[in-house]
């Protein structure tokens, strides 16, 4: 962690980072609070609001029509897709114009209509309500120019899922107009500071049924989901001293992953599910160690003198990228991830560049560079190692990728108050992302498999 890096400087040398600094010294007159580690997720207070602040260039554009009979039900499925759509920052949505009816099924569309409109990609479908309460879901996206339905599929689910089903529709529609998968359907963890307590919630992609699964006066951090989407480490100060905890979101245990004398920080999860990097300083200063999901198995990566933090791992779990500051300034390495290797200095441009986070296909990693007084991102290009700024936040912190690679969702302080944002890995799709009463930080981006 940046703090383990800061406290073994200067205060002159390293200025304290806002947005990762863990409380100390906060005592509240609070009733006994403790732990709230809950066998089922509790609804958090609010939902995250996702605001688009910049557009990508060449989006495809698309009508999404609205479905039949969807009024019967609270949760629009055409209104969900729509803005998933649209918040992709890959589509550019065409006015649906004045016809009446709208066409439910290809026999209903009249296509020398559309084609004269220009609209030549529609998505259409029904809603119909079942006697038993549930819902049959039927999607399909023509294209209008060649008179041809791309795709379509039916869906029988309860009135409860329509989201889920709307989310797995964008999806589909996102992979077969571009050619990679959607993320519309995954989820991402983050944590939330309220008055009174730090809890760590787990939402849908585009911030709704937000869910905390642990609460705690005492500082949480680092949250990292596991490849296969069941389990989620992170770093929890309920004992006034940070442990790295694991936490299973099948069925709401949760195990010790690090308890050792020192600091135990900065968990990071290896391709296999099976095992983790986590930064010890057991033996003295912060080192990269590899340990088994169960807590055994410990084996030192790295030995030098100086602080090595904050690791990433490829996805083919050769390599792992990390932070160090063995060269007198923190700057990211590389290194073999089967240990005993040299470690390779990657950046050179800045004094400061650290939370380095892998790139789903391993070819570029995220990072946070200090440029002039402000923390933003930089992303580098691991076979030109070209880099590329990518934002211009003052307090920018937490990177993480979606599985598809196409956006980095991050923490950020805007007058004061902590938000999460995204931007895509060319920087120029842009998101704020808000939550209600409540600073966000922290965030992780869950998996494409296992994330239901």
């Amino acid at each position: 962690m940046r703090d383990q890096m800061k406290s073994s400087r200067s205060p002159n040398a390293q200025p304290s980072h806002p947005s990762r600094e863990p409380v100390r010294g906060r005592r509240r007159a609070l009733t006994a609070l403790g732990v709230a580690c809950l066998s089922a997720a509790t609804r958090a207070h609010g939902q995250l609001t996702i605001e688009i602040v910049g557009g990508g260039a060449n989006q495809i554009p698309i009508t999404v029509l609205p479905f039949g009979e969807e009024d019967a039900f609270s949760q629009h499925i055409s209104e969900i897709v729509s803005a998933d759509l649209n918040r992709s920052g890959r589509f550019k949505l065409q006015d649906i114009g004045n016809v009446r009816p709208y066409p439910t099924e290809p026999n209903d569309v009249n296509f020398r209509y559309w084609k004269n409109r220009g609209n030549q990609t529609l998505v259409l479908g029904k809603v119909l309500k079942r006697s038993d309460g549930r819902a049959e879901v039927r999607f399909r996206m023509i294209d209008t120019f060649k008179e041809t339905q791309l795709v379509g599929f039916s869906y029988t689910v309860g009135a409860a899922q329509l989201r889920t089903i709307a989310h797995k529709i964008a999806d589909l529609i996102y992979e077969k107009l571009t050619g990679e998968p959607g993320v519309f359907s995954t989820r991402i963890a983050y944590v939330a500071k309220n008055t009174d307590r730090f809890e760590l919630q787990i939402a849908d992609a585009d911030g709704y049924n937000s869910q905390f699964i642990l609460a705690h006066r005492e500082p949480i951090m680092s949250p990292t989901w596991s490849p296969d989407g069941t389990r989620i480490a992170y770093v929890s100060f309920e004992q006034r001293r940070s442990i790295v905890y694991l936490h299973n979101l099948l069925d709401g245990t949760r195990s010790v992953l690090a308890n050792y004398e020192g600091s135990n920080s900065a968990p990071a999860w290896m391709p296999d599910s099976q095992r983790l990097g986590v930064v010890l300083s057991k033996d003295g200063v912060a080192q990269l160690y590899v340990i088994e999901a169960d807590g055994k198995g410990l084996q030192r990566l790295s030995y030098s003198n100086a602080i090595d933090t904050e690791p990433s791992f490829s996805p083919d779990g050769k390599w792992v990228v990390f932070t160090s500051d063995r060269g007198g300034s923190p700057q990211i390495y590389r290194m073999p991830a089967a240990g005993g290797g040299s470690a390779e200095r990657l950046t050179f441009e800045g004094g400061y560049n650290v939370t380095p986070r892998y790139s789903p296909d391993g070819k570029s990693f995220v990072f946070i560079q200090r440029h002039q007084g402000r923390y933003s991102l930089a992303l580098m290009d691991m076979t030109a190692r070209q880099m590329q700024g990518l934002t211009d936040g003052e307090f920018d912190s937490s990177p993480t990728f979606a599985p598809n690679g196409r956006l980095i969702l991050y923490a950020s302080i805007v007058k004061g108050r902590g938000i999460l944002a995204a931007v895509s890995s060319d920087g120029r799709i842009k998101q704020k992302i808000t939550a209600t009463a409540q600073d966000v930080r922290e965030p992780a981006w869950g998996p494409l498999v296992g994330n239901r």
